[in-house]
């Protein structure tokens, strides 16, 4: 039997767990036994779902693996930062990170190889796009890091715009959250956007994640000149979306805004950015750039700066921290990730057990 031709099942929702039952003939109650083992005990092989027959077992290995697929390369920062790499899309590869911080252990995920925003100062965007991950190389990432039972939160931040490929985050997320897969929180969620308005609309009225929002400029034509997306999706109109739901209570709206210095963080564009998120609950991350290769005109803002810029925002009644930077001795830290080490001759052959769908 070909392995490479094999259907992972991780990945796979409930209803699509229904039809792979129905195709070897089980009853559809089989889906949930089936989502059980897989995201629940984690099981390796087919052979171990031993509440199934072994007829039955059989059936499904002529079609169908687990999917688990171990990361590629690693790297790990003095921080503890500790960069992922894992197979992707369109023959490149991705990058997750796993980011410790005291009771917390976060894990940035990736949505695409590459990314069609084109955002000037993200290694990623200046790529290209390669293709959209599948749920099941997302949910990979989760589940194959050696911390996976250690982590608490996931945050979509990685490569890729989620919102670009939104059926399989919403997979992702199903799985992640609903009762039959692993049962997280959605507080425990969050998915960033650079201002997506249709993808963003169905990510909030379809789940119950967090959502993060890149802005980066409170100003139309000095955003549209880092973040090609402002010319079809306007900042203050997607904001204006926003504002038509409820983000007071369970659910967090958070923006997202590197500092360059002498570029956005002076006191005219914290006024203006505090007007921007009037009425939105939105909270401020701000975010210290790390320079990636090739960028000399962008320098990050000081320290002093960055702190004035965020005293300036609290006085204006916008509640803003400055995010701590992580693993950029490693080029881990927002805006580096690059899947660099895109040379598939040196794989093992258990580095492709089986197709993604």
């Amino acid at each position: 039997m070909d392995e490479n031709k094999l259907t992972p099942l991780i990945g796979l929702t409930l209803p699509e767990l229904r039809e792979v039952a129905a195709g070897v003939g089980l009853k559809p109650f089989a889906a949930k036994q089936m989502a059980a083992w897989l995201y629940q005990r984690r099981v390796s092989s087919i052979d171990e779902m031993t509440d199934l027959s072994k007829a039955a077992r059989e059936r499904l290995k002529q079609a169908y693996c687990i999917g688990l697929e171990p990361p590629v390369a690693r790297a790990a920062s003095a921080d503890g930062t500790v960069k992922y790499l894992f197979e992707g899309a369109g023959d490149r590869r991705v990058e997750a990170v796993y980011i410790p911080d005291r009771d917390r252990a976060t894990l940035c995920v990736s949505s695409q190889a590459g990314c069609r925003m084109g955002c000037t100062f993200c290694m990623t965007g200046r790529q290209g796009f390669h293709g959209n991950l599948t749920a099941a190389r997302i949910i990979n990432q989760v589940m194959s890091i050696p911390e996976s039972d250690r982590l608490t939160n996931i945050v979509f931040m990685g490569m890729g715009e989620p919102t670009d490929n939104l059926e399989a985050v919403l997979a992702a997320v199903e799985i992640l959250t609903e009762p039959w897969g692993m049962a997280w929180s959605p507080k425990r969620i969050t998915v960033s956007s650079v201002g997506n308005i249709p993808g963003m609309k169905r990510l909030i009225e379809q789940t119950k994640v967090h959502l993060a929002l890149s802005v980066h400029s409170p100003f139309p034509t000095e955003r549209q000149g880092i973040m090609p997306v402002e010319r079809a999706f306007a900042v203050r109109k997607v904001l204006d979306m926003l504002r038509g739901y409820d983000f007071a209570h369970q659910r967090r709206l958070s923006v997202e805004y590197i500092m360059w210095s002498g570029f956005n963080d002076d006191d005219m564009h914290a006024i203006a950015l505090s007007r921007l998120l009037r009425g939105t609950a939105a909270r401020v991350n701000l975010i210290r750039y790390h320079a990636i290769d090739g960028d000399t005109a962008r320098r990050p803002s000081a320290k002093d700066t960055m702190e004035a810029f965020r005293d300036k925002l609290n006085s204006l009644g916008v509640t803003a921290t400055i995010r701590a930077s992580r693993g950029e001795d490693i080029d881990a830290a927002c805006g580096m990730l690059a899947g660099k080490d895109n040379d598939k001759n040196n794989n093992s052959p258990e580095d492709n057990i089986c197709q993604t769908r």
